[in-house]
């Protein structure tokens, strides 16, 4: 589908409205379907996606078993070969998923660009990862004897991915799932469903044989299907901490195996000592950048009360110029919030930081100006004053709400920031280097940063929290494939 620079309706075709199962687009059996809004323009309708239950989860299941076998036979080299095709036609259609990303989840053109990349990058090093994914050879105690380890694919697995990354976050959980033999569901969030299906369309277009990767939407019936059905092996989850919780508990009695990266209130720690104009840029790019719907948001500044107050006046003086549009503006520098569901907890969350005790010194409320179609638009917020063990201060809002918490020195302020029950992102500004590597030993967060923006890693490291925030092994990174394939040990007397 080709798309022209400036057109922001393009027309969705009607296949990528329906599941792909067996190599195939089809209708959801139950006929129940689901409206995709663009977030910036409430009157923008992308189309009428399917709505699917467990019936559908149990077609697709049945499917991806069918192809299991001749998948993990073909080997890592020969289904690498196939996520190369997929990575061309990736680059080729780009532009086109860019726009997509854009026009249903919100977030600014160059930020879905960047996204895009992302994706390229996620599935470049996955692919390369084929001649690696091996075992190692031991000594053996008897004599003439031969022992090695080596891997093997768990089998069909479920993919249950959120909205606020719609292509890097499935594509990090595809792609390791088929290089390493598993075949697989994917189940996007309902908010996005357009942009998962022109992923699977790009591998359906590259000649990923049927049944590989089917793709089914809907909401929690058909999450709950996927946990549900014993043929699935493992589920691979990125969402709430509610929501991870109820998917282990409920695979629990039948030992199925889990990877969830959960929620994220991530800490930028401010020392007296650092270098504020720094540390104003990271907190507005880690706050504000897609609107804060990122795990790794930055929405804590624990900042040292000693240079508190000039903080806040150059942090202020940026954010208050942030111009907040819909994503195919170029003007914008910060896009709407995804659905009036995340615009609501984000204003409530504001009014709660007031009633403990916060006061707003930038945003505070709504976006409305005239130039502005009705849609989900946030002014950017900064609370000052707010106690460490505030609301605003332990729970996660993914939104454009930003906590400023007064430390009295370093030690309060890493305490401060390990206070919150999830372990996400960790950041600290320091002119010391004896500070930064005491930060990072004492951080209880699974991605660390210095004197940089605190907001995720690169694609070939792991992509991991502490706490409450992951359970089982990271994404991204070769330390994936300990989630996609079991060990297995062999001894051969000769």
């Amino acid at each position: 589908m080709a798309v022209a620079p400036g057109d922001t309706r393009f027309e969705v075709a009607g296949h990528l409205t329906e599941n792909h199962i067996g190599g195939q687009w089809v209708a959801a059996q139950s006929g129940q379907r689901r409206p995709d809004v663009n977030p910036a323009d409430f009157s923008d309708v992308l189309g009428e996606f399917a709505e699917s239950g467990g019936a559908d989860v149990d077609l697709a299941v049945e499917e991806a078993r069918r192809a299991l076998d001749d998948w993990r036979g073909i080997g890592p080299i020969k289904r690498a070969a196939f996520m190369m095709k997929a990575l061309r036609v990736l680059e080729r259609r780009s532009q086109e998923l860019a726009y997509a990303i854009t026009r249903e989840q919100g977030k600014l053109l160059k930020e879905a660009t960047g996204e895009v990349q992302r994706a390229m990058a996620v599935l470049e090093f996955t692919a390369g990862q084929a001649r690696l994914l091996g075992g190692v050879t031991a000594p053996a105690e008897e004599e003439r004897t031969f022992a090695y380890t080596f891997r093997k694919a768990i089998g069909v697995v479920g993919l249950i991915a959120p909205w606020n990354f719609p292509l890097a976050i499935p594509m990090w959980k595809v792609a390791p799932a088929l290089l390493a033999g598993c075949t697989a569901i994917l189940k996007p969030s309902p908010l996005t469903p357009l942009t998962s299906a022109l992923l699977v369309d790009v591998f359906h277009e590259a000649g990923l044989p049927d049944g590989v990767l089917n793709l089914v939407q809907g909401d929690a019936a058909a999450g709950e299907a996927l946990v549900a059905n014993p043929a699935v092996a493992g589920i691979s989850f990125t969402g709430s901490l509610p929501v991870g919780t109820a998917i282990h508990t409920g695979g629990a009695g039948r030992l199925l195996r889990t990877q969830l990266e959960l929620g994220g209130k991530n800490a930028v720690v401010v020392c007296d000592d650092a270098d504020l104009d720094k540390a104003v840029d990271a907190v507005v790019h880690g706050a504000f950048g897609q609107a804060g719907q990122r795990c790794s948001a930055t929405s804590r500044a624990v900042v040292d009360v000693r240079v508190r107050e000039e903080f806040l006046e150059r942090l202020v003086a940026r954010v208050a110029h942030l111009r907040v549009g819909p994503g195919f503006d170029a003007a914008s520098e910060l896009c709407p919030v995804v659905d009036p569901a995340r615009l609501d907890a984000a204003l409530a969350a504001i009014a709660g930081a007031q009633r403990d005790g916060g006061k707003v010194v930038c945003g505070g409320g709504r976006e409305e100006r005239p130039d502005l179609a009705e849609g989900c638009y946030v002014q950017p917020t900064v609370i000052r004053d707010v106690p460490w063990d505030a609301e605003l201060a332990q729970e996660e809002v993914f939104g454009p709400v930003l906590a400023v918490v007064d430390a009295e020195d370093f030690d309060d302020a890493l305490r401060i920031a390990n206070s919150v029950k999830y372990g996400m992102s960790g950041t600290v500004f320091t002119a010391s280097q004896t500070r930064a590597f005491e930060a990072l030993d004492r951080f209880e967060a699974g991605m660390l940063h210095v004197n940089r923006p605190g907001v995720g890693a690169y694609a070939h490291l792991p992509h991991v929290g502490d706490k409450a925030s992951q359970y089982g092994p990271p994404e991204c990174s070769p330390e994936v494939f300990d989630f996609y394939t079991a060990w297995h040990s062999a001894c051969i007397s000769y």
